[in-house]
């Protein structure tokens, strides 16, 4: 059967330029790799509010297909619902929610149009794969419409407890609307769970085994963490590592240690309590200045919300007192950079730095540490910092695992990285390797994949269903090979 993936955008991983974020480095292999078609915004906006053309771009053996979304709506979708209410909750930070009617109502009619518009563009068996929060009540807006083939849903953010998600206007009614997904994928277990608690003490619904039945169809729950291409990434940053700006690093060090970060400018990603842990160390233990420099690479985020400007400026004033506090006429403590770079030169930075630190407040996965141990170099790797509450942590236990709001135990962590002995290290990364190259991420696409189409349920009639439209786009069938080194 034919997939079409959607998200709410669509990258294009041109060379030298920067791949934003774990999800296109996840699927763009799918779609280059097994033919996959993956649909989002054009990053354009259009007028009509009722559907939209589909364009596709060829890429590898599959394609890239883009829309523009209703000028009229987009704004309350995204900036609005999706990241204002949504994205906090499921971060658990509920008093970051900033909500209101007018918003909601462009969140469902954006998942409206956009239901429309793949309705009336691919092929009648088409199995569709949905991912994030920005759609969760699309499958029930296509149902509606007589789409009776597979859909399915990850969510790449945690799912907070239930008395957080409560907190969402709505909940109840968005929760209803994911049960017309045949398949909802988590990062970890304990996601999963919270998800469940919710369906039964909110909704009434019993979770058996890995199903549950609602009023319209038996919904599967299952855990796929993702993973990352681990023999790509390696073989990239073995040879990015004589690239123009990682030699231009390296250089500048010289001969401290290297730490690095790469995230988003997100409140979720605990960067202040990191730089935090800097300080910390370095006025507990001075003899450690000039012995090692950080690279925090901030990428720019959602600069248009109110909440993400002053992050950013709050983030900024906090590196300038660091760096006036310890800094010295030719060395800085922390090199702050508010851009992003593209995966090869992370590759290469990665590589080069004997301490990453990966400290989330709260993230579904976080594929910077996978990419980080497998960018390693076997025979003297660095050390892996990492948040207990990333999901990653379920699996890279190995790593020196922090808890991401105790200034002093991150702190304490760091300067045990720095001085980690070199056997300790290979032990370490060599445990997280065969983590990695047991779970890649061909594995979890194919995994999730034939999970949806291998238990196809079938849809309760309702009067109001219609006929699947007539097929106007061809896909083709997809599967990727797994690969494991």
């Amino acid at each position: 059967m034919s997939v079409v993936i959607v998200s709410n955008r669509v990258a294009r991983a041109r060379p030298g330029e920067p791949i934003a974020g774990g999800l296109a480095a996840a699927l763009l292999p799918a779609v280059k790799s097994a033919g996959a078609i993956w649909v989002g915004s054009s990053g354009r906006l259009g007028e009509s509010t009722r559907e939209g053309t589909i364009e596709l771009e060829a890429l590898g053996s599959g394609a890239l297909g883009s829309i523009d979304f209703p000028a009229a709506h987009y704004r309350g979708f995204y900036e609005g619902f999706a990241n204002s209410v949504l994205w906090p909750a499921l971060h658990s930070r509920p008093d970051l929610i900033r909500a209101n009617a007018s918003d909601y109502i462009a969140y469902r009619e954006i998942n409206l149009f956009l239901a429309r518009s793949l309705r009336g563009a691919f092929h009648a068996g088409t199995c569709y794969w949905i991912h994030d929060y920005h759609y969760l009540p699309l499958a029930m807006e296509m149902r509606r419409m007589g789409v009776q083939t597979p859909i399915g849903f990850f969510l790449h953010t945690p799912m907070p407890p239930r008395s957080v998600l409560c907190s969402v206007p709505h909940h109840r009614e968005l929760v209803r609307a994911m049960m017309a997904y045949d398949l909802i994928g988590f990062q970890t277990q304990r996601d999963l769970d919270n998800f469940a608690s919710y369906l039964s003490e909110e909704l009434g619904l019993s979770v058996v085994g890995d199903a549950v039945a609602s009023t319209r169809r038996v919904t599967r729950l299952k855990v796929f963490p993702i993973g990352i291409d681990v023999a790509a990434f390696a073989s990239r940053a073995t040879k990015a590592v004589a690239g123009h700006d990682v030699m231009r690093l390296r250089q500048s060090l010289q001969g401290a240690k290297l730490v690095v970060g790469v995230d988003r400018v997100d409140y979720s990603k605990g960067l202040a309590n990191r730089f935090k842990a800097v300080d910390n160390l370095l006025q507990s233990d001075p003899g450690l200045k000039r012995q090692f420099s950080m690279l925090q690479i901030g990428v720019p985020s959602r600069e248009g919300i109110e909440t993400y400007h002053q992050l950013q400026k709050e983030l900024a004033a906090l590196v300038g007192e660091i760096n006036g506090r310890h800094g010295e006429v030719d060395w800085t403590p922390i090199r702050y950079l508010n851009k992003g770079f593209s995966q090869n030169t992370l590759a290469g930075f990665y590589r080069s730095a004997q301490v990453a630190m990966v400290t989330p407040l709260y993230d579904g996965m976080n594929l910077v540490a996978k990419e980080y141990v497998a960018a390693q170099n076997p025979f003297d790797p660095g050390v892996l910092v990492l948040s207990e509450f990333a999901g990653a942590a379920q699996q890279l236990d190995a790593a020196l695992i922090v808890n991401p709001h105790d200034i002093d135990g991150m702190s304490q962590a760091l300067a045990t990285a720095l001085a980690m002995p070199l056997d300790e290290r290979r032990e370490r990364w060599e445990a997280m390797m065969a983590v990695l190259t047991q779970s890649p991420v061909q594995g979890w696409f194919n995994d999730f994949v034939d999970t949806l189409i291998e238990n196809e349920t079938a849809i309760v009639p309702e009067a109001n269903l219609v006929t699947a439209p007539v097929p106007l786009i061809e896909t083709r069938d997809i599967r990727l090979t797994a690969k494991v080194h």
